[in-house]
């Protein structure tokens, strides 16, 4: 079993930043890739972007790219997700999740055996 636990979410205005952290405990974290998915209000669980094992390769949502920054220390068992220029439609519960295939970059909610309990992350225009 895995368990995961995040943290830094809040409310902000548009064009600010927040910073998620997911820290991983029970299995050696650099065995999984990671990602985060997020659900807004009223909609389905998107996935918005994932990290291999090693932190080389990672995937990023369209309306994410350029704004967002996934990166692990895996000496820290932490996955970050920075975001930066935060919009209104970024609003929504984050959640931190692991997939057992570490070098896969899955896109699909089925895809990852383990998941946080979520953060709220609120953008305010």
């Amino acid at each position: 079993q895995v368990q995961l636990v995040e943290s830094g979410g809040g409310s902000v205005q548009a064009g600010g930043s927040l910073r998620l952290s997911c820290v991983a405990s029970g299995r050696t974290f650099s065995n999984y890739a990671m990602g985060w998915f997020r659900q807004a209000p009223g909609k389905e669980r998107e996935i918005v972007v994932t990290i291999n094992r090693s932190g080389v390769s990672t995937y990023y949502a369209d309306s994410v790219k350029g704004r967002f920054t996934i990166s692990r220390d895996n000496a820290k068992n932490t996955v970050y997700l920075q975001m930066n220029s935060l919009k209104p439609e970024d609003t929504a519960v984050y959640y931190c999740v692991a997939d057992v295939s570490a070098d896969r970059l899955g896109t699909y909610l089925g895809q990852y055996s383990y998941w946080g309990q979520g953060t709220q992350v609120s953008v305010s225009s």
